[in-house]
């Protein structure tokens, strides 16, 4: 082991980039408030609204997405790939299920909706947490090219292909 807790030939690359690293803490810090934001509103409106499927796709969704800012606090080299694993498919979901009209059981459709508590609210805090959710993605995504602009001996500068 070496001074800064890294095993040896294991390399921290995206927490040795300071912009990176920055980037990708603050992206979890929104992300988590806005699926504070989103999930508070589906707490305001009540479980018995959504559907069985809706439910549980969300919850482990939620796994999925505290389990991804854990990552990123962690510091876990893993945390850029979690970001984009999570933040892209999260936000590509959320709009499905929420700005779609209804499609399947699988969807809590806004457009259209009567007697689910849908308020102006409801719509700020899907679009909030998709917003929250492409960041996360987008910040991973900046974090793995600095990992490989390290591991490829740049000295921290992004490398264009």
């Amino acid at each position: 082991m070496r001074g800064d807790s890294t095993p040896l030939g294991q390399s921290r690359t995206w927490l040795t980039d300071q912009r990176a690293t920055s980037l990708l803490r603050w992206a979890a810090a929104a992300y988590a408030i806005a699926w504070a934001i989103h999930t508070g509103d589906h707490i305001r409106r009540g479980t018995g609204v959504v559907t069985t499927e809706v439910f549980v796709t969300g919850a482990v969704a939620a796994i999925l997405q505290l389990s991804g800012v854990a990552a990123v606090f962690l510091r876990s080299p893993w945390a850029p790939a979690v970001a984009v694993a999570i933040g892209f498919p999260d936000a590509i979901g959320i709009a499905a299920v929420h700005l779609l009209p209804h499609w399947s059981s699988f969807s809590d459709a806004f457009p259209g909706a009567h007697g689910t508590g849908v308020t102006l609210f409801s719509w700020f805090a899907a679009i909030i947490e998709i917003v929250g959710a492409l960041g996360f993605g987008i910040a991973g995504l900046y974090g793995l090219q600095a990992a490989r602009s390290r591991s490829s001996g740049s000295g921290g500068k992004l490398v264009r292909a």
